[in-house]
């Protein structure tokens, strides 16, 4: 029985004032994924490709750690992307086999009166192939139990995002005032709707 999970996550930060704007913190990608996740979990494949090792997970009574990897980048417009590229089950073939994991997120800074915040969203996914005897459970309680697991995964991101994320900058932003950095970056946007 293939059933599909789904969890999705917004966020909104103000940011404190510093004398470096945010913007130039967000062109450092990485910062944010050491930001959202602890350092021992995650390894740096490449300059935007990052591998994740998740935290276990518990389902019904199966018990697994996926690994996952991201690939995190930030356009023109100082928007920072995350996508999933590849994720893989260890030590579980039979789950590994059977298992799709999509994760998109984006996180990028606005003006609202004159205040700045980092507004973002997460959107995860994940297909699975149930295998008996998990099978023979009800698909609506399969669905309710593995959308509540995905959405914990989420809030304990955003959590350390709101966090960490601040804490990161704030530290980066007093510690390289000695550079040249415009006082206000041209590319800020107003505060936009989430679509």
């Amino acid at each position: 029985m293939n059933v599909q999970f789904v969890a999705s996550q917004s966020v909104e930060i103000a940011v404190p004032e510093q004398p470096v704007p945010i913007e130039h913190y967000l062109r450092q990608p990485q910062r944010l994924v050491y930001a959202i996740t602890d350092s021992n979990r995650m390894e740096q494949l490449s300059q935007e490709l990052f591998r994740l090792t998740m935290r276990p997970l518990h389902f019904m009574s199966l018990n697994f750690q996926p690994t996952v990897d991201l690939k995190v980048w930030t356009d023109s417009n100082g928007t920072v992307h995350l996508t999933s590229v590849g994720c893989e089950i260890r030590g579980l073939d039979y789950i590994n086999q059977r298992f799709a994991l999509d994760l998109k997120g984006k996180l990028y800074p606005c003006q609202n009166q004159g205040v700045t915040q980092l507004r973002g969203r997460a959107d995860l996914k994940v297909n699975v192939d149930v295998p008996f005897p998990f099978s023979l459970t009800p698909q609506p309680i399969l669905e309710t139990t593995g959308n509540g697991l995905l959405k914990s995964v989420l809030v304990r991101i955003k959590q350390k995002l709101m966090h960490q994320l601040l804490l990161d900058y704030c530290h980066w932003a007093s510690s390289d005032i000695s550079g040249n950095f415009p006082t206000h970056s041209p590319g800020i946007e107003s505060c936009r709707a989430e679509s």
